[in-house]
Order: C-alpha cells, then sequence, then structure tokens
C-alpha cells in the first residue's frame, strides 16, 4: 500500500470560520497525491469521490472511500488524505455554526442518492461570499440529511501501541502473506497470547479479523482502480478466486462485481 505520492494540495476550506458561508465546497480532478500535512480544522468535513479512490487517514481509523461510500469528518479531527491514482474528489466543508445537530464523531457512511445530488447542487454555487435564499433552502436540506448519516462497518481500526504498530505496518506491506500470529507476534517481540490480546484490547477485533479486513478493504481500492477479481483475488494471496468472492459477499453483501457498478 506504499506509493511515492507525487503532488502535496494545501486546501484551506476547512479552516474559514464564517456563518454567513455555511457550507463551502471543492471538487476537482486529481492524481497521485496527498494533503500536504496531517491536519485538523473547525469545520466537519465530507470527503466522498465520484471515481477513482481515496485513502482517509485518523488516529484511530483507515477508510477508502469510493464512489459508493464516503466519510465524515467531525470538527477539530486530525487526518490525512491520499488520492491514489486518478481520483475526482468531492468535498464539502460544514461550518461550526451548524454542527450542533450533526455527528460529534468520524465514520464512513454509504451516501443516499438523494444526498449525492444534494452535494453536486451545492458545488454548482461555487462558493458564493452570499447566499442567496435559495442557496440557504438547499443547504438546510443538505444538513437535514447529513444529521441522519449512520456509520458503515468499512474502516480499519488503528492503534498508537508500538507492538500493534509494528505488527499492523508490516501486515500492510504483506498483504498476499499467509504468515500466522506466531510470525507476527516474533516481529514485535511479543509472544501470540500477548499479540492476540492487544488486538482485542486496542482494535476491538481479532488479528484474523483485522487481516482479514485490510485485505477486503485493500480489494475495494483495487476495484476502484479496475482490476479484474481474478488478478485482485491473487494479488491478495487467497487460493481461489472463489474463496475471495464467498468471503467478500460475506462481509459486504455484493459480490466484488456488483460492490463496485452503482
Amino acid at each position: 500500500m506504499n506509493i511515492d505520492y507525487k503532488t502535496s494540495l494545501k486546501i484551506d476550506y476547512g479552516f474559514e470560520v464564517n456563518p454567513l458561508r455555511p457550507v463551502t465546497t471543492y471538487s476537482e480532478e486529481i492524481q497521485n497525491a496527498k494533503c500536504a500535512n496531517s491536519h485538523a480544522h473547525p469545520r466537519a468535513q465530507i470527503i466522498s469521490c465520484s471515481s477513482g479512490i481515496t485513502e482517509v487517514v485518523t488516529k484511530n481509523n483507515i477508510w477508502i472511500v469510493n464512489s459508493l461510500q464516503g466519510v465524515w469528518i467531525a470538527s477539530n479531527e486530525e487526518h490525512q488524505v491520499y488520492f491514489p491514482n486518478n481520483v475526482k474528489v468531492v468535498t464539502a466543508f460544514i461550518d461550526e455554526s451548524k454542527l450542533n445537530n450533526l455527528p460529534k464523531s468520524s465514520f464512513a457512511f454509504e451516501p443516499s442518492s438523494f444526498l449525492t445530488s444534494l452535494l453536486e447542487k451545492i458545488i454548482s454555487f461555487s462558493n458564493p461570499n452570499i447566499f442567496t435564499q435559495q442557496h440557504s433552502r438547499i443547504i438546510e436540506v443538505f444538513l437535514d440529511e447529513l444529521s441522519t448519516l449512520t456509520p458503515s462497518k468499512t474502516f480499519l481500526p488503528t492503534s498508537q501501541d508500538k507492538s500493534i504498530k509494528i505488527v499492523l505496518d508490516a501486515l500492510m506491506n504483506e498483504l498476499s502473506d499467509k504468515h500466522t500470529i506466531d510470525y507476527y507476534a516474533s516481529k514485535a517481540f511479543v509472544s501470540p497470547r500477548t499479540l492476540s490480546r492487544l488486538f482485542h484490547k486496542e482494535l476491538g477485533m481479532s488479528f484474523g479479523d483485522w487481516k482479514m479486513r485490510l485485505k477486503l478493504m485493500e480489494a475495494v481500492k483495487q476495484l476502484g482502480e479496475k482490476k479484474s477479481v481474478k488478478e485482485i483475488a491473487f494479488e491478495l494471496g487467497y487460493e481461489n478466486v472463489s474463496s475471495f468472492i464467498a468471503t467478500f459477499k460475506k462481509h459486504f453483501g455484493k459480490t466484488p462485481t456488483n460492490y463496485i457498478v452503482r
């Protein structure tokens, strides 16, 4: 999952404090880029993309964003955003004055077609300095839709624990490996039992579940890059395509082919 990002972006909309501009937007085609630094801003943010894949990383979670999934970033949540390959990013920033009824924590969600249409409409406003009554009415409907967002399960919990971090970094750089927990415990200089306990304590899931979720999120990323199901299955170390499809469908409720089609 390591990529040499060629471009660093500095987008300042999230730092604006201005109730007269309750929602500002940014939409652009980006290639092989990342935000200049990990950052936090007073405005909450929706991160989505109409094409391609975006990776969003916070202190405790990693999310893969595609055309079927967005991420809500709460106000003042430190995060970093990566745009591998070609991405059409679609994002909105919500002023602090409008956050009372909106989620207080960050999470991934599956946007409704109505929410997507509202966001596209607001982008067409082109961030005016003065919002008309029509603008304001649409913004209020948009904010009401945001208040109903519910988290999806497509995320990877992370941890600052030193031993856990060693193992997670190794897993993310060895996507096709078939090593057991014993192998990774030796890398972190702890016993398998200790590592298993740390996974449950720090990440809320077992070593095997985290490893499977990592592979599935990478699968979603590669589907967005138009790789074939067969190519993805073998690249992620599955014995055969059928076992990969079965695991994917059990987790997402759809086959890989159906998942990426709106």
